[in-house]
């Protein structure tokens, strides 16, 4: 590949950086969050499960998710606070991963029993106990009170509740495989490119789906308080697919800000999904604002970029335009269940990143999403 066609690739995404950064909210501070979803929720159970699918034929090894993507264990989360709390900002603030969780995951004994009439889920941190993650929940709870690891929440579960359980009762052949190891759905084999559209939360196919959805937020939220003590005042949807609809439970439960991309996938009563564009600082027809995510560090979805000087040159990009430099980092990157050398090389990068952010900007501040709602307001 010729230099000029890279110089005219990183300019074009450059500009596109820019056109992102430019309407909304505006601050003259320096202002890091790292947005991190999926913690709490299930994905590929273990390496045992993942090299059975591989036998069977499914192209597990060819999706970073069902690759490497696992429930945290006691080790991915010290590993990772160790390098959180490797460097301080301004207020002497250390890193903050603002940690969108879910509350719960599908009991499938449960639910085999009630042969796929009724749906029952377990809150997070019993499928902790069932993994033997037994130090997981305490350490969720230690970076809580030390102000490096804040929940916010990411819905009851990160599944498509009754779209799953009709599958279960069609029977259909690749959800029961998945099942019964311990999955809530998996890619199709015969078409892998459609993915696993059982873990878009909020998609529906009727409107009893959509009052079902509802009624999970609502329940999910009021978990989310239950567990931690405090209301969540952001919400991220699985998937960036909700429903305006759904905004108004939101808004009945005190969130705040709703984060996301610079766009929304809205579902439709055709089973599509409507494009619908945001900017940091949106309001709705609620109050709540939108943020947008401008950087990106996902090192697991494409190791052979150089991610800490793309993040560096989004951040900068997002500087400039007096933005907040909003980070997307999955669980994704920070898992070692399945694979030891996802977890510990991505976090080698991250701490660079981490080192050379405070290095380029002495005056940054490390604040969390519920933090930066307070700031915007």
């Amino acid at each position: 590949m010729n230099n000029s066609f890279i110089h005219r690739f990183l300019n074009k995404m450059n500009i596109k950086q820019y056109l992102t950064n430019i309407p909304g909210w505006h601050t003259n501070r320096k202002i890091v969050v790292i947005e991190s979803d999926d913690w709490g929720s299930i994905r590929m159970p273990s390496k045992k499960v993942y090299d059975y699918l591989l036998k069977k034929g499914y192209r597990v090894n060819e999706r970073p998710y069902e690759r490497y993507d696992s429930l945290e264990n006691d080790k991915d989360l010290e590993s990772l606070f160790e390098v959180l709390t490797s460097v301080r900002d301004i207020n002497n603030h250390h890193a903050i991963i603002t940690a969108n969780s879910v509350v719960a995951n599908p009991d499938f004994i449960k639910i085999k029993k009630s042969h796929f009439q009724e749906y029952y889920y377990e809150l997070f941190f019993e499928t902790f106990s069932k993994y033997n993650h037994s130090g997981a929940f305490e350490l969720w709870q230690e970076g809580l009170n030390k102000g490096f690891f804040i929940p916010q929440f990411h819905g009851r579960e990160h599944f498509n509740i009754p779209v799953w359980m009709r599958a279960l009762r069609e029977k259909n052949k690749d959800v029961q495989i998945a099942f019964d190891l311990g999955m809530a759905g998996i890619f199709p084999k015969e078409h892998p490119e459609k993915g696993n559209e059982y873990s878009i939360a909020y998609l529906f196919e009727t409107h009893e789906d959509v009052i079902l959805h509802q009624l999970s937020i609502s329940e999910g939220l009021d978990l989310f308080e239950q567990i931690w003590g405090y209301k969540s005042e952001t919400f991220i949807a699985p998937g960036y697919t909700w429903s305006r609809k759904n905004e108004y439970i939101l808004n009945i439960q005190k969130i705040k800000l709703v984060q996301g991309m610079n766009y929304q996938f809205e579902p439709q009563n055709d089973n599509g999904k409507k494009k619908i564009f945001h900017f940091s600082g949106e309001k709705n027809n609620f109050g709540q604002r939108y943020n947008v995510r401008n950087c990106f560090f996902e090192p697991t979805l494409n190791p052979n970029l150089d991610w800490v000087d793309t993040c560096l040159n989004q951040i900068q990009i997002a500087f400039r335009c007096k933005k907040p430099a909003i980070i997307c980092s999955h669980r994704l990157n920070y898992i070692g269940n399945i694979d030891t050398r996802n977890r510990d090389g991505n976090l080698v990068k991250l701490k660079n990143l981490l080192m050379c952010i405070q290095k380029k900007w002495p005056d940054v501040e490390f604040v969390s999403s519920d933090k930066l709602i307070e700031i915007m307001t």
